[in-house]
Parts: C-alpha cells; sequence; structure tokens
C-alpha cells in the first residue's frame, strides 16, 4: 500500500510495515521538547502524579527556557529556577536558558529528517519544514514521552498544498500561509498532517518554509511536512556544520492518498493581512491599508530568522520609525541574533528608532514585552491574533510578513511593502 511521507515515518517509529489513516499506533520518539511556559506544570506531574525519577534518554528529552526570558516576575523566575534544577537532577544534556524560541532552537540544533518529535509547545509542528513528524501535546502526553520515550497518537489524515509559480517582489511565504489559512479556516484542517509540495517550493529557501509549517497550526492540523530534499540538506549543514547522510525513502509515494489537495499559484498572491481577531480573518493589504499602528512587532518562532531580520532591515533601511510608533525587533536565536550583529542589521534597527530584544517569544503573545493597553493596535510577524493574546483584550493585533511590519513601522500605518522596494 502506498503512503504519504507522514505515514511511512510513523509507520517506521511503529515498528510497523505500513499504517493508514485512523489507525491508533503506538510509536518511539526521537525527541521530547518542553519550554517554560507548561513546565510547572510538568514537573507536579512527572514528580507527585507519575512519580518518576528518570527519563527514557537524558540526552533526548530537551528543556528550554523562551516564553519568559529573562524572568519577568517572581513566579516566573520561580518557574526557571525549579526547570535549572528539574534538569540538574535527571542529568539532561539539553537545559538551553539564553538561546532563544524553542521551535528554531530544536531546528538550529537537534532536529532531523525523518525523525518523530514532540514537544509541549502547540507549534512544535514546525520542524515538518524539514522532513520530520512533529506534534504538539499536552503536559500529561509530554510526561509520558520523558519517562517511556514513545507515545501514542491516531494516524493523521494527509492533506496536500501545491504550490506552482514564483512569488511577486514584495510576497513572501508568510502572504503563502496566510491565504492557505484564509481558504481552510482556523478550524478547517483539524487533526490532518498537512503537505507542501510542488514545483514553486524551489524558489522557496528553507527559513521561509518554515513559517509555512510553523502556521498549519493555525488551521488545526496536527503536523506539516515538506520531503527533505538539496535545500534541505545545504540548510542542516549550513548551520551545524555537517548533515546527515540523504535518506532516499524520504518522500511520499506517487500514488499516496490525499484527503484533500490545495492549489495555490504563487504568482497570484499580493501581500496578505490578517486582520482581528482571528488568523483566518485574511484580506490583501489593500483593505487593510491605512490602518493606524502604535506598534511593530519582528519576531517569534513564525518569522525571527536572518532571512525575516534582512528582509525588513532592507525596506527600513535610510528611514525612521514613525514617531509614536514602537518597532521591537526580537531574533528568533542567539545565532540569529549574533549573524544580525555580523551584517549590520540590528545597527539598522536601533539608527531607524526600532528596539532590539533578547531572542525569545517575545511581543507575540502578551506575558513580558511589548504588552498592549486598550484600545492600541499592533502589526505583528507572529502567528496568532486573538483577543487577549498580546495585552489587553480591547487591543488590536494585525498578522503580516517582515515586510509589511517594517513598512508599516516607517509609515505609522499599515502599509504595502511594495512602496518601499
Amino acid at each position: 500500500m502506498s503512503m504519504t511521507l507522514t505515514e511511512k515515518i510513523i509507520a517506521r517509529h511503529a515498528g510497523l510495515d505500513m499504517v493508514k489513516p485512523g489507525q491508533i499506533v503506538s510509536a518511539k520518539v526521537d525527541l521530547c521538547m518542553a519550554n517554560d511556559a507548561t513546565m510547572r506544570l510538568n514537573i507536579d506531574i512527572f514528580d507527585n502524579k507519575v512519580k518518576a525519577t528518570k527519563v527514557f534518554d537524558k540526552d533526548r528529552v530537551i528543556l528550554i527556557m523562551d516564553h519568559q526570558v529573562p524572568a519577568d516576575s517572581p513566579q516566573t523566575a520561580e518557574v526557571h529556577q525549579l526547570s535549572r534544577k528539574f534538569a540538574e537532577r535527571l542529568g539532561l544534556t539539553h537545559f538551553y536558558e539564553t538561546e532563544g524560541i524553542c521551535h528554531q532552537v530544536m531546528m538550529e540544533k537537534h532536529v532531523e529528517p525523518g525523525m518523530l518529535v514532540v514537544g509541549a509547545d502547540s507549534h512544535t509542528n514546525s520542524y515538518g519544514v524539514i522532513g520530520a513528524v512533529s506534534c504538539g501535546m499536552g503536559s500529561t502526553d509530554v510526561v509520558a514521552v520523558m519517562v517511556r520515550g514513545e507515545t501514542w497518537l491516531q494516524v493523521p489524515h494527509s492533506v496536500k498544498v501545491e504550490l506552482t509559480g514564483t512569488l511577486p517582489a514584495g510576497v513572501y511565504s508568510k502572504d503563502i500561509i496566510l491565504n492557505l489559512i484564509k481558504q481552510t479556516s482556523i478550524s478547517g484542517l483539524t487533526y490532518k498532517a498537512v503537505e507542501f509540495t510542488g514545483p514553486g517550493l524551489d524558489g522557496i529557501a528553507v527559513p521561509q518554509r518554515f513559517t509555512l509549517c510553523n502556521m498549519t497550526t493555525e488551521t488545526g492540523a496536527k503536523s506539516s511536512m515538506i520531503a527533505p530534499d538539496a535545500a534541505t540538506y545545504a540548510y542542516i549543514r549550513a548551520i551545524r556544520g555537517s548533515a546527515p547522510e540523504p535518506d532516499p525513502t524520504l518522500f511520499s509515494d506517487p500514488d499516496a492518498v490525499y484527503e484533500q489537495t490545495y492549489h495555490i499559484d504563487l504568482a497570484s498572491l499580493s501581500p496578505q493581512v490578517a486582520r482581528p481577531h482571528s488568523v483566518d480573518n485574511v484580506v490583501d493589504i489593500g483593505e487593510t491599508a491605512g490602518v493606524a499602528i502604535d506598534q511593530a512587532f519582528l519576531g517569534a518562532c513564525t518569522n525571527g530568522r536572518i532571512e525575516d531580520l534582512r528582509e525588513a532591515a532592507g525596506i527600513l533601511a535610510g528611514h525612521k520609525v514613525a514617531p509614536g510608533v514602537r518597532f521591537m525587533v526580537t531574533p528568533a536565536s542567539r545565532s540569529v541574533y549574533l549573524q544580525g550583529m555580523r551584517e549590520g542589521l540590528l545597527e539598522t534597527f536601533m539608527s531607524a528608532g526600532a528596539i532590539v530584544n533578547h531572542p525569545g517569544c517575545s511581543a507575540c503573545w502578551g506575558a513580558c514585552q511589548g504588552v498592549l493597553s486598550a484600545g492600541q493596535t499592533m502589526i505583528s510577524s507572529g502567528n496568532r491574533n486573538f483577543k487577549g493574546r498580546a495585552g489587553s483584550a480591547e487591543s488590536n493585533i494585525y498578522l503580516s510578513s517582515p515586510a509589511t511590519v517594517a513598512a508599516s513601522a516607517i509609515a505609522g500605518k499599515i502599509t504595502d511593502p511594495r512602496e518601499y522596494l
């Protein structure tokens, strides 16, 4: 029987020759990740409910502090201290406190094609960008993986998103995924495995593909997938110095069954904006142009990579942030921050009137940086714009590409980035 790549990877980890959508399996997990957002609960379950004393593999349970870093309150500091002591007590090899957003760090240092990864964060499905099956799970399931090194799951139905054509100037992968979410709604692909394919992928660099996979969460998807190609292995080699040997079996069979197929002609796209208060409330930028903003945010696991900083800095160069606008830039990781320093991008931002924050989740969620008050409006390169996501429930969040964020910061209102190209 033919299988999609997602099905192949699940079957391999379940020790089966094949699996079918809807089938419930027990599968071995390669990596388990948790972050500070849920670590207090994770530790409580581990110690007091499960009463465990060790993890299945000290090298493959990874803790990353990213949501509220540096600690912004005594309560947060306590969570970080509990996490440090937990990692020390169990002898965990990988405990990251100042390296950046968990998903970026996992991609830079740990995940490989063909893996099955579980994480205590809803955007864990990002790792499909390099051909891994990765799923976000709740604390109880994550702790079970920490202890046993395996999990149960239902094999998801696969949905194909076929990309054709080439992106026009001023249009980016963020615009692709926002357009897809507009088509699917925020629940239209619930528990599906979303696979991106088609010749249009060839013109999209791996870091931009990351944005596609990251935001499949906003369709309700279980996981995402892009079959690894030469660009995938080149990307891994560039950020780690080495890459695993390509696995010739990591592809979807030509006659694999997909529940549904979406077709997106990249050449037909224009810059997209998700309006408050839902990620699927997406329109062409012309319908939101002119909306006044108080804050612009460039960062998040969605769009905090060096390529995103380059896009925004290219637009910002020679301009100033509009009076009365706060433009916050938060690189996704320490390595992105350092590369931005080497390339002079951070100086471009600072000279224009922006501020550059320590790597982390930052203003994407309203817990530690850039919190909005009632009546304020932010344009963000993040992945969610629900009521209260970044502060007051009476504030407004618009989502867009980094280029649109930068153009809007200059103009003081939502602005088409093509005006600055």
